[in-house]
This record gives structure tokens, C-alpha cells and sequence, in this order.
């Protein structure tokens, strides 16, 4: 999570990403040979660092002692105030994980929406993300099973559509979620709960921009993940690649 210096960013903007791996060392190594990452230590502890790419921080990755837990990317959407938005994601039927807990000069809390997808919201400063900079978070895409209906779920929790917050536009078959001009977030109907294939399955996915995704892919592979060409459905960036980490992690690149 992102205790630092930074701006207040858009309210119901993501804000963060954080990996909860099963081996600090491992995930380190792979995102560096991948995305070219750097890391520092972070307020945490031992057990978290910060990514850096060109030496700006990007992402958090962790793990947890013991293991036992599924690794993860999970982004985070700000918020003004953490209570009252895990109130409303009670109140919609969804489930509240962990939190609110005070961290750093933040509030953070992470759940998961009606079909299972996880997601963190985050009370405080943050970073921006410049697109032109490889190896940031640019956007998420949400494979849902109803796409309208998260839609209507996440723009009652995050306040969507507030004026001088994240302005939503309906397409025929996906939702595109804007701030600042810039698309943060889309999301796509079609996900099976049941599905054996994870990608398949309702999840937020953490699409990071690289300055060439098809070198990224064979870098994952040559580190000990795999990847794949990813499909490319309307809004999508073209020339994607789904990506595996070390821990059957599920992510994408894309350089356009």
C-alpha cells in the first residue's frame, strides 16, 4: 500500500496495485527480469517492498509468513472515506475482507464484489502513474459475469459519475471508466465463477504498459512463468500478452 508523499488522487480512481506473493525473493526477481522493476524496502517491513520503475514507485509486493494464501494482484480504488465506503459495499450485498485499518497516514480495506472479484480502497495520498513511463499500471479490466450490473455496484461504492470524480460511458457489450480523459478501468461481461480457467473466472486484471510486450512475454517464460497472446476485446489495447508469474499469478502487458 502507498504510505508516502503524493496528491489526493480522483476519487473512485484506482490508485495502487499490490502483489501478495508466496516468496518476496522469487516475485522480486521474476517482475525485475519482466518489467524492469527496481525495489526498495518499504515502512511495512521485512515482508513488503516497493517497485520502482524509473525510479518512480508503482506497485507494492509482499508475502505473507506461513504461505497457505493464493498470490494476487489487487488494485486499489480511492476513496474519501474508507467506513463509509465499506458500509456501502455491505450494504450491496458484496463482501468486506479486511478493514478499514489505519496504515501508514491511509486507511485501507479490500474485498470482494458480488461474483467473487477482489479489489482494495484506499483513504488517503497516492501516486500517479504516467502512461509514457514502462512498467506502470496503466489500466484494469474487470471480466465480470454481468458487466452492467458491476457497473452499477461500483459506481454506488466509488460515487462513479460524481462531478470532478471518474465519468462512466456504456458501450454495446463492455463499460469504459475514465479519469482525467485517461480509460483506468474497463469492464467486459462473460466471466463463469465456475470456470476452470482462472482468467475466465470474475477478477480485476492489472494490464501494465511496457515499452515492448512481446519482449516482456519472453522474458517471463525465460524466468520461469508463462505467457500467451491475450485476446483483444473491444477497448482492449492490441499486441496484449497474459502473463503467469513464478506463482500462477495471472496479469497482462501491453505497449500500445
Amino acid at each position: 500500500m502507498p504510505i508516502l508523499e503524493g496528491t489526493v488522487p480522483v476519487a473512485g480512481a484506482p490508485c495502487w496495485v499490490n502483489l501478495m506473493a508466496q516468496d518476496l525473493n522469487a516475485a522480486q526477481s521474476f517482475y525485475s527480469a519482466v518489467m524492469g522493476w527496481a525495489f526498495r524496502p518499504s515502512a511495512l517491513g521485512s515482508d513488503f517492498s516497493v517497485a520502482l520503475a524509473h525510479g518512480h514507485p508503482v506497485a507494492g509486493i509482499g508475502c505473507c509468513p506461513g504461505g497457505g494464501h493464493q498470490a494476487v494482484w489487487t488494485p486499489y480504488f480511492a476513496v474519501r472515506d474508507a467506513d463509509e465506503t465499506a458500509g456501502r459495499i455491505s450494504e450491496r450485498g458484496a463482501t468486506l475482507a479486511v478493514g478499514p485499518l489505519a496504515l501508514g497516514e491511509g486507511r485501507a480495506g479490500i474485498a470482494a464484489d458480488r461474483d467473487g472479484a477482489v479489489f482494495g480502497f484506499w483513504e488517503g495520498s497516492a501516486l500517479s502513474w504516467p502512461a509514457e513511463q514502462g512498467g506502470v499500471p496503466v489500466r484494469l479490466d474487470l471480466r465480470t459475469r454481468d458487466a452492467f450490473d458491476a457497473a452499477i455496484f461500483y459506481a454506488e461504492v466509488f460515487d462513479w459519475a460524481r462531478p470532478g470524480g471518474c465519468t462512466v460511458e456504456y458501450a454495446q457489450d463492455h463499460i469504459v471508466v475514465r479519469a482525467g480523459g485517461r480509460t483506468v478501468a474497463t469492464l467486459y461481461g462473460g466471466g463463469i465463477e465456475t470456470d476452470p480457467d482462472p482468467g475466465i473466472r470474475p477478477r480485476w486484471n492489472i494490464d501494465f504498459h511496457v515499452e515492448d510486450s512481446k519482449q516482456a512475454a519472453e522474458a517471463a517464460i525465460t524466468a520461469g512463468g508463462e505467457s500467451a497472446p491475450a485476446p483483444s476485446p473491444a477497448g482492449a489495447p492490441s499486441n496484449t500478452f497474459a502473463i503467469q508469474d513464478c506463482d500462477g499469478t495471472l496479469f497482462t502487458v501491453s505497449d500500445t
